[in-house]
């Protein structure tokens, strides 16, 4: 493919970029990613994606904008409240860049739809805030053989991590295992979380999805990527595969129970 005049334009920064360039660009017109979850991780990481000419969007969410979610939730606005948060992100960022697709799912993401979703992207990008559906993710990543970009925040931290078939690094569930019981899980309605925090860690995530439809830098496998807002200070930890994990250590299915 060629770029227009208009592409040349709108994504000339991009294309001046050593290492980027305009097969670059292109590359990335062509990237399909979906993101699971609409909220607070999603909102700066599909903004930027859209931004960056990210070819196609895809959003499930089965969850309305409500007003608490405005602190945060930069994808939605005040006249949001109570709209499905999938139809509130696509028109957020069709009016930023109309060349974006924005494919949306007002759905929960489920072992049985999960993968008929995903089999239509190359990269999917973990913005949910639950870890049943984050093992789920990541369960049918690993058996499609798709990247999978991690992140969560909670009150002042964050967390990113990005997760590649074909055995090259750890899968989420190699340094997890499995959700924690119900009752130990605070969420944010309980312990609260700073409002900027997602937009450090979905711009980290969109960070990465670049990079990866690029094929340059160091991607954050095998590392974990933890931050501090409080102190200011990120940390990286080095994490190993699993020979035993329940996903990715043996050909396995779906883990329904997650």
């Amino acid at each position: 493919m060629s770029l227009t005049k208009d592409q040349l334009d709108r994504y000339s920064r991009h294309i001046v970029l050593d290492g980027v360039g305009s097969s670059g660009q292109e590359k990335i017109l062509a990237g399909r990613a979906l993101m699971i979850g609409a909220g607070g991780l999603a909102s700066p990481a599909a903004y930027y994606l859209a931004a960056a000419g990210v070819g196609t969007i895809g959003l499930i969410d089965d969850d309305v904008v409500s007003i608490s979610n405005l602190q945060r939730q930069i994808l939605h606005f005040t006249n949001d409240v109570d709209r499905p948060k999938v139809v509130s992100a696509k028109e957020k960022l069709a009016a930023m860049n109309p060349e974006c697709r924005v494919v949306t799912y007002h759905e929960r993401l489920t072992a049985s739809n999960v993968m008929e979703i995903i089999k239509d992207f190359d990269v999917v990008v973990d913005c949910t805030d639950n870890f049943e559906t984050r093992f789920l993710a990541n369960d049918a990543c690993v058996q499609a053989k798709k990247p999978f970009f991690h992140g969560a925040v909670l009150r002042f931290f964050g967390q990113a991590m990005t997760i590649l078939p074909g055995g090259e690094g750890p899968c989420y569930r190699c340094v997890f295992n499995s959700p924690p019981p119900p009752a130990k899980v605070r969420t944010s309605a309980q312990v609260g979380i700073m409002g900027v925090l997602p937009g450090t860690i979905g711009t980290i995530q969109a960070t990465e999805v670049l990079k990866y439809f690029l094929g340059i830098g160091d991607l954050l496998v095998g590392k974990m990527l933890s931050y501090n807002a409080l102190t200011m200070e990120f940390s990286k930890i080095e994490i190993g595969k699993n020979p035993n994990c329940p996903a990715c250590g043996d050909p396995v299915g779906v883990h329904r129970r997650s």
